[in-house]
Parts: C-alpha cells; sequence; structure tokens
C-alpha cells in the first residue's frame, strides 16, 4: 500500500489550535528538524491530510533528524536556526527517494526503539528513586 506523502508547513503560533492532523518541528537550536508531538514557541507545524501521512511524515523527519540531514542548513552563530525553506527541501528530497517497502520497515524499527527508549528512561528513573532511598534511609 502506497501512501502519498502531502503536506503544508508553516510557522506555528504560540496558542494555534490545528484540526488537521499535524505535528511540530523544532526550527531554533542544534536539535533543529527535530520533529516534536507538542508545540514550542520556536517550531513549525507540519499539516497533513490523514493520520497515515502524518504518522509516516513525523518518523522520515525522525530519521532525517537522527541522520543529521537537516544539520547542513542549520545556520546562525549565536542562535542556530534552520529556514522553513530548508526544512521544505530536506523533506521534498527524502519524498522522492521514498521506497514504501524500505520505509515501512524502518518506520516499525523507530517505533521499536521508541519504546525501548521509553523502557530505559522508566529504568533510569526507578533507578535514580533507589539511590535517594537508600540514601535517605
Amino acid at each position: 500500500m502506497m501512501i502519498k506523502l502531502q503536506y503544508e508547513i508553516k510557522t506555528h503560533k504560540v496558542n494555534r489550535e490545528y484540526e488537521q492532523p499535524h505535528f511540530f518541528i523544532l526550527n531554533k537550536g542544534l536539535n533543529s528538524g527535530k520533529p516534536l508531538r507538542n508545540p514550542c514557541p520556536n517550531c513549525f507545524v507540519l499539516i497533513t491530510e490523514t493520520e497515515e501521512q502524518r504518522e509516516a511524515l513525523y518518523y522520515l523527519c525522525q530519521s532525517l533528524q537522527i541522520g543529521e540531514y537537516f544539520k547542513f542548513y542549520i545556520i546562525g552563530s549565536v542562535i542556530p536556526f534552520i529556514r522553513i525553506d530548508d526544512i521544505r527541501k530536506v523533506l521534498n528530497t527524502a519524498i522522492r527517494n521514498y521506497e514504501q517497502q524500505q520505509w515501512e520497515l524502518k518506520i516499525v524499527k523507530l517505533m521499536q526503539i521508541a519504546i525501548y527508549e521509553d523502557n530505559l528512561k522508566k529504568q533510569l528513573e526507578t533507578i535514580s528513586g533507589l539511590k535517594i532511598a537508600i540514601l535517605r534511609s
């Protein structure tokens, strides 16, 4: 099954609500290009027509950010940032090179890694709590 990846990207305005499926992309700092589920003051919003498109584009953005594809376009010496047109350029190039079967496998693997990562974070929180409990007893 082939997903047609169409999107609209624009600058997010604080307190703005979106009806269509969407996610946010960090646009300031060294993590520029990182997809976010929740908005922050320095982000773009990527809006799609369907939840399926949103999920595919979210994980595409995540893989591009992890693979440092956005890094080349981050500019600014004091406050690093990325331009909206550069995000579009990287995304459009990735979409053109999109191979459905391989990409679906990567999405599954990224989702599994996210679950493992959340599990490890919970374990670290528990270990930290145990250390405090030991030191306070």
